[in-house]
């Protein structure tokens, strides 16, 4: 198969896309989800819990709810319909960190789940720390 008969059978099988549609999809999911966060938030300021840690129940609840929702294979089904707008929150992040773990739990608590948890997000959690500490020397050798 040629390069060009390839490049005719993928145009053949390709949805088009639906951009304008996908925007939205992915405003109005991504917003959804703000909108939930934001109401956690405001429930546990009228329990009388003090902002600063009202504002960490509220990021602890939306990352066991996106765990949660990875883990009953939920997560999926909503992002398939909100595509970024599902990416953008905390619980995407959740989502990322969670997901190759319960892929490979089958293969024990070791090797299967620790070591598959940051498989997606490890890259990122290594190269922002690694940015913020030679931002860090950066600024501090700079200031002296």
């Amino acid at each position: 198969m040629t390069k060009e008969n390839y490049a005719e059978l993928v145009k053949k099988r390709s949805k088009n896309s639906r951009l304008p549609l996908d925007c939205l999809k992915a405003f109005l999911i991504g917003g959804l989800i703000c909108m939930i966060g934001q109401g956690i938030l405001e429930l546990y300021l009228s329990l009388g819990v003090g902002e600063e840690d009202a504002k960490t129940l509220c990021s602890v609840a939306l990352i066991a709810a996106g765990v949660l929702l990875t883990a009953l294979h939920r997560y999926e089904k909503i992002a398939k319909h909100g595509g970024a707008g599902t990416l953008v929150p905390i619980t995407g992040f959740a989502n990322a960190m969670s997901s190759p773990a319960i892929e490979f739990k089958a293969e024990g608590i070791v090797t299967g789940l620790a070591a598959k948890m940051f498989v997606i997000a490890g890259p990122v959690l290594v190269y922002g720390t690694s940015a913020a500490i030679m931002y860090g020397l950066i600024y501090w050798l700079t200031t002296m």
